[in-house]
Parts: structure tokens; sequence; C-alpha cells
């Protein structure tokens, strides 16, 4: 066995884990399963969504798209509709791409070797480490921030749990701790105590299998464990959007295919500018973007909608578009169409455009009207 700091007894920590983790694990939907393609599709869910919001969308995406042939043959419309609600929209067409990928290169199967799955799109070492702890039995760790917080108050980590002397640490400390115990169970364990008891804000302590091995519990430094990084403020934007109809249809349009929210069909609008009004941005923006001159606007609610790095409000508008009006006008507009209530349902939408469809479009009857 390798040194660990404090002499921390990993394989006795492992023991206690297990231990815990047979007697206190979840029933979720992803557990039980031996499909590598089952695990890739719930780790990539569960970066940054809680569980409880995966565990409908991975028995709706596992339903649409049972396997890997299934995925890559679909269009993207239906993955982004699958993953509705989840939010990081990369994540779908990543896991598309992969699946693709391994449908190509690997005869269908979910490869198992470090440089095979680091190179599949969007997986990075927690996914790859998670695919092959917990799918393939192999001793590779799956350090998420669960684990992060875990690690940190065991060894009472006195710096970021980002700095690379640390991530380090943690790596080896999971080893060790599968070096003679089930690396499936380890890694599912060390995420399920994170989850559970070693929580980011008074952690239940009393409730640990590894109590007596916490050196942040025994120097009652665990609530000042992990060491927090610096984050800068969240930036904070304000935007008008229009929900233009001819009286039965809406009119959406179709985002850029890179960057944020790739893909997907949203109102027209856009950000205010310095000293800009939300019915004046919204004007300049219809004509920027549509060629479309708007005029009597009828403004019908604001809605917040927070992100993880920024928070937007939308002021949103209702537009009569004329009779015999062409839209788009302007030339290089994104792609774009007249859609039925319906229709806007089925297609895949941000977050923050699905609530202006339920709140402001679907709660109103037909014709639509100013």
């Amino acid at each position: 066995m390798v040194a660990l700091p404090g002499g921390f007894p990993a394989g006795k920590a492992a023991q206690a884990l297990l231990e815990w983790f047979s007697a206190n694990a979840r029933d979720l939907p992803w557990r039980g399963t031996g499909d590598p393609y089952a695990i890739l599709v719930s780790e990539v869910m569960l970066q940054q969504t809680q569980v409880d919001t995966v565990v409908p969308a991975y028995a709706r995406w596992m339903s649409l798209f049972p396997d890997l042939g299934t995925l890559a043959s679909a269009s993207q419309d239906e993955v982004l509709k699958a993953w509705e609600g989840l939010g990081y929209y990369a994540r779908a067409l990543n896991l598309q791409r992969s699946a693709r990928l391994i449908m190509e290169y690997h005869g269908g199967r979910v490869p198992s070797e470090d440089e095979e799955l680091l190179a599949l799109p969007g997986v990075g070492k927690y996914t790859a480490g998670a695919v092959q702890s917990i799918a393939y039995g192999l001793c590779r760790p799956a350090v998420d921030g669960n684990v992060e917080r875990v690690l940190c108050r065991l060894l009472d980590i006195e710096t970021s749990a980002k700095e690379r002397k640390n991530q380090a640490l943690f790596g080896l400390v999971v080893r060790e701790m599968m070096a003679d115990a089930p690396p499936s169970e380890v890694s599912q364990g060390l995420m399920e105590l994170g989850a559970l008891v070693c929580v980011p804000r008074r952690p239940r302590c009393a409730s640990c299998p590894l109590d007596d091995l916490c050196l942040a519990r025994n120097r009652g430094t665990a609530t000042q464990r992990p060491v927090p990084r610096k984050r800068k403020p969240p930036q904070s934007i304000q935007a008008a959007v229009a929900i233009l109809t001819d009286g039965e249809r809406i009119f959406l349009q179709k985002r850029p295919p890179v960057g944020l929210m790739a893909n997907l069909w949203e109102f027209p609008g856009g950000k205010l500018e310095a000293g800009e009004s939300p019915r004046n941005a919204l004007r300049r923006e219809l004509f920027e973007e549509l060629g479309f001159r708007s005029r009597g606007e009828k403004k019908v609610g604001t809605l917040r909608h927070a992100y993880t790095s920024f928070s937007v409000t939308l002021h949103v508008y209702l537009v009569q578009v004329p009779p015999g009006e062409t839209l788009p006008a302007s030339e290089g507009a994104l792609p774009s169409g007249w859609f039925s209530h319906e229709e806007a349902r089925r297609l895949p939408m941000p977050a923050a455009n699905v609530k202006i469809l339920a709140n402001w479009v679907e709660s109103v009857d037909l014709p639509l009207e100013i």
C-alpha cells in the first residue's frame, strides 16, 4: 500500500464505505445495470444536474434511445427534444456524436481504454473513470464534485480541490481504496456519500461511516472544507423577445449551430444595449434579425431565468404580424418558420422559451389577439 497523508487507511475506509453503501444506496434507474451505454448516459446527464431532475429524463431518454444504434440514427431535433429540461444541450449533441463514433469505430460497444474513451466528444477524466469503474470494474478514479468534497474532508485539504496536486492525490486515494474492493462499489459509494451525508453545508458527520477516519472532522474543520474557489459574480442580462403571431401560429427561429444552446428553437429577440428600453431593443432586434418593422407591441410579462454563470430577465411582447408580411425579410437569417402550438411543443427549446410557450401562448385561446 502507498503511504497516504496522515496515514489515511484506504483499505479500512473502503470496507466501511461499502458496508454503508450496501445499506443506504438509493434505488436509481441506472444502478444494477452493467450496460456501459446506460452508464455513459447517466453520467453525462448527471454533469451539473440534480439527481431528481435526471431520473425522469433518463427514463425518457432510454425509452427513446435504448441503445447506441438508435441514438446514432436519430435526428438532431429528436435528440435535443429528449434532452429538454436538463440544460447544457451540448451534452446531448456530444452523446449522439459519441454514439456515431462508437458505432463506426468500436463495433457498437462503448470502449474501456483511456485513450479511446477520452477521444469521445464531451468525455473527460471523470466521465471516463465512471464508465470504466462502474461498467467495466476497472481500477479508475471517478472524482466529481461530491467525491472531491468527501476527500477534502477525509484528508483535511487546506487548498482548493481543483489544484493539480490535489487532483493527483484524490486519484491516488481512490485507487488505493479500490485495491482490495470492487471499483464499481467504491466509485458509487463515494458519490453517494457526498450526495447524502458529506453534503456542502451542515455535513451529517454523525451518520458518516468514515467519521472516525475523517481528519477534518477530528480537527474541527469539516465545515471549512473544501476551500472554495474565488468565483466571479454572475452576469445579469436584460433581453426582449417577441411572440410573433399571425393570429393562428407563432414564429420561431433556430439558434446558430455552435455556441450556447446551439440548434434550439426560440422566440426572436435579443439583449438590450446600454440605455435602451426593452421595447426599443425588441424593435431593433426584429429589424436586424428579420427585416421586420414592429409596431403596436403588447407587453405580456417578464420572465427571469438563472443559468450557471449568468441570469437573464426576458421582457416578453406579443406582436401581430400583418397579413401578407413575409418573414424573414433580411439576408443571412437563421432557419425559421411558423408553427402551431402543438408543433412548437414538439420542438427542442431552451427552458426559458418553454416557459414563455406555456405562460403566454398555450394559456391564451386561439386565435391570438393583441
